[in-house]
């Protein structure tokens, strides 16, 4: 009686393939590209070296595929609140709290992609297509009219968005040293932190709207 063969092909599990991006975001997040080793990522998934290539070729392939993620990641959302209808006033509010939640659950994502577009402004070419969708979005039609109307100082774009998300950024950047400087524990920091983003909304709308008309 012959035996049934199995000549089946064994899959490769999503869930490796998962916990290996999970470490490697970690130890990239950590330690940038230069930084990091694809050892650094096999140890942080608790596998062998040879199945991390085995699932991703290259620390350079590995790395693209979390630079991609964490662009979307960090504008994404930005975009969809710039499309969405609201008053400008509104916008800038929740363009402020979405930028304060995801440095408050992601704290190195910024500095991150911003170290890495400085060593490598070639990685630039992935947020391209963000930024045109950035620049033809509501918002920038919003920003025109409300200038034209007279409703709002005039200012453009490039200026108004690092005074939104700047501010908020440097202190989850500068997370530690606030923290040892003042004191703080990470209560009093979260505490600080909400005292800060009310104050960056009330300093920038204030700024805009409410300014000395000549």
């Amino acid at each position: 009686m012959k035996k049934n063969m199995d000549c089946s092909i064994t899959l490769p599990s999503k869930s490796t393939e998962e916990r290996i991006r999970e470490a490697a975001k970690r130890v990239f997040l950590e330690k940038g590209f230069d930084g990091a080793t694809s050892r650094d990522i096999a140890e942080a998934a608790s596998i062998n070296i040879a199945l991390t290539n085995y699932y991703f070729r290259s620390k350079e392939k590995l790395f693209m595929s979390i630079f991609e993620e964490m662009v979307q990641l960090f504008f994404n959302g930005m975009i969809d609140i710039m499309n969405h209808p609201i008053s400008l006033r509104e916008k800038i509010a929740e363009l402020i709290e979405h930028d304060f939640q995801l440095m408050k659950e992601n704290p190195s994502l910024s500095l991150f992609v911003m170290n890495e577009i400085h060593r490598n402004p070639d990685r630039m070419a992935s947020c391209m297509g963000v930024m045109k969708q950035i620049h033809h979005s509501l918002f920038e039609e919003q920003l025109q009219k409300e200038i034209k109307l007279g409703t709002i100082r005039e200012i453009s774009a490039t200026h108004l968005m690092p005074m939104i998300f700047c501010n908020i950024q440097f202190l989850f950047i500068g997370k530690a040293m606030h923290m040892k400087m003042w004191h703080m524990s990470e209560a009093e920091f979260d505490q600080f932190a909400n005292q800060h983003k009310k104050m960056v909304i009330d300093m920038i709308t204030t700024y805009l709207f409410e300014y000395e008309k000549a």
